[in-house]
């Protein structure tokens, strides 16, 4: 949980400044290291080349090169420093694009390396205590003349909202977690370069992105090409990222895998997000606000064309959900919920953060979309984890490679006239003079959107109604007065104390209406 909450919090490194730094940094302190990076000839090809080699020799991460003062840094000593935004890389230039870097230390205590490309060489971009603000209460005079031996990470910036300011757009910071924006969004869940282990029986591990290369951008540059070089105990890896602003921001990736050892699951684009409660999920916090998440549920669209909406929860035990789907159109995890008023928090702006789509672009083959859902207390944790793994896993020595396409933003989901799942509730079965029975449940799931707007209470739909794991007892389907909206109200009993596996659509004669809504039961 600490690994996996550490981007939400160095989102908002820049926020506040802290306490006293206890130890200062001296100049002297920096020392070159024997391997500093140099000028080179680049490309995809030749830095697929070398990641597969170094995936031939032993994973050694060695130390790290900086100060032990700065690997010290508490969070609040390094919130105190600010990257001076007049010496962003390509600021002076006439292109869209300008970079900022991250300060190294804290949970980024490995520097990570950058390098301009041009015309197919690569050159070091290097950063010395000059181009950060070290303000109080921190004294920065103990930062005069230190050159850093790399960056925790950077950001780039571009006109996304308007011309004459360069907004973020996308950000890298740690391990190989980056997420972006599109047009009014804000940041909300994170992706990962590559997922290992997560929620098995195994270790998980968290490989670094270790350098990028940047190609140096244009006056006419709107597609930004980055690529970067992974590495991990069980495997390296070279990932090429293109980068296209937009109302949904694209971000097509290339990831070429090279392992070192077996891995019992490995998970391809993964997202991670926090959803902390809701409409059909509070688990009795004590808040004001009605609801807290950065995304509400997962979509998948499978190689059928069926398309599935599963809420997310915040169960009280982890729960791992796996959805079998050869060759998926596409999976992510959205936040459908738009309204302000559904959060009532001014200052968090849930209803901006964005949705994220994957597309696979070359055969991933069979497999299957898992959904991990971990108990959380706390709004701070990324608790919700989803990805695709492959039916068969890496052994050593073997080499994948996946493309795909992923979109930043609020996009419209269905394109085929498909009602959505609009909202989920979930209550206790019966009426509140009766005595709650924890082996029954109520389910009520609007729709909206698609044909249903053009239905009459003569034309009523019916609903298919699944329970795997349990029965289902009832299920109403009634119109939502004043409103396009239609609701399935479904009565479950449990079998035993397995999770209960709920599915349900609406249809209207042999035609389906509505995309799949699937719900997991457990207590």
């Amino acid at each position: 949980m600490n690994r996996r909450r550490f981007l939400r919090t160095g989102a908002s490194v820049l926020a506040l400044a802290g306490a006293a730094l206890p130890f200062p940094v001296r100049a002297q302190e920096a020392q070159p290291t024997p391997s500093a990076p140099k000028d080179g000839p680049f490309s995809f090809d030749l830095l697929t080349e070398k990641m597969r080699q170094k995936a031939k020799t032993p994973y050694d991460r060695g130390a790290s090169t900086l100060p032990k003062s700065m690997q010290d840094f508490t969070v609040d000593e390094y919130r105190a420093i600010r990257y001076k935004p007049d010496h962003a890389l390509w600021r002076s230039s006439n292109g869209r694009y300008e970079l900022q870097a991250f300060h190294p230390g804290w949970l980024f205590d490995y520097p990570v390396h950058l390098f301009e490309v041009v015309d197919g060489r690569s050159h070091p971009v290097t950063f010395t205590s000059a181009d950060f603000d070290y303000r109080p209460p921190l004294d920065a005079s103990h930062f005069e003349g230190f050159a850093l031996p790399g960056v925790g990470g950077f950001r780039l910036h571009y006109p996304l909202n308007r011309p004459d300011y360069r907004d973020e757009l996308i950000t890298f910071l740690g391990n190989s977690y980056f997420r972006a924006l599109g047009r009014n969004s804000v940041y909300g869940l994170s992706a990962r370069g590559i997922a290992l282990n997560t929620a098995s029986d195994t270790e998980e591990e968290f490989p670094d992105f270790t350098a990028f290369y940047l190609e140096r951008p244009t006056e006419q540059t709107r597609t930004m090409r980055v690529w970067a070089a992974l590495e991990g105990p069980s495997l390296t890896g070279a990932y090429a990222f293109e980068i296209t602003p937009g109302a949904d921001t694209v971000v097509d990736v290339t990831a070429r895998l090279f392992f070192r050892n077996d891995v019992e699951r490995l998970g391809v684009a993964p997202l991670t997000s926090m959803f902390f409660h809701g409409e059909n999920e509070n688990r009795g916090f004590d808040d004001v606000r009605p609801e807290v998440h950065d995304s509400d549920g997962l979509v998948i669209v499978n190689g059928d064309g069926e398309e599935i909406f599963r809420p997310v929860r915040n169960p009280s035990s982890l729960r791992v959900s796996f959805f079998s789907v050869a060759n998926p159109r596409r999976f992510g995890l959205c936040q459908r919920d738009r309204d302000f008023w559904n959060y009532q928090d001014v200052n968090a702006h849930f209803g901006r953060r964005p949705s994220v789509w994957i597309h696979p672009r070359n055969d991933w083959g069979p497999g299957r979309v898992v959904l991990a859902e971990i108990p959380s207390n706390s709004e701070s944790n990324d608790n919700i984890v989803s990805f695709w793994q492959p039916e068969e896993g890496p052994t050593a020595g073997s080499e994948r490679e996946y493309s795909y396409r992923m979109l930043w933003g609020s996009m419209a989901e269905s394109a085929n006239d498909l009602a959505r799942v609009k909202q989920t509730r979930t209550g206790y079965s019966g009426n509140l003079a009766s005595k709650p029975n924890p082996e029954k449940r109520r389910f009520v799931i609007d729709f909206e959107g698609g044909m249903l707007p053009n239905l009459s209470n003569d034309s009523r739909p019916t609903a298919t109604v699944e329970a795997g794991g349990g029965r289902v007892v009832s299920a109403v389907v009634q119109p939502i007065p004043k409103s396009d909206c239609w609701r399935i109200v479904i009565e479950a009993r449990r079998d035993g104390d397995a999770p209960v596996e709920l599915r349900a659509f609406l249809k209207f004669n042999d035609e389906r209406l509505s995309e799949t809504w699937l719900y997991q039961w457990s207590s």
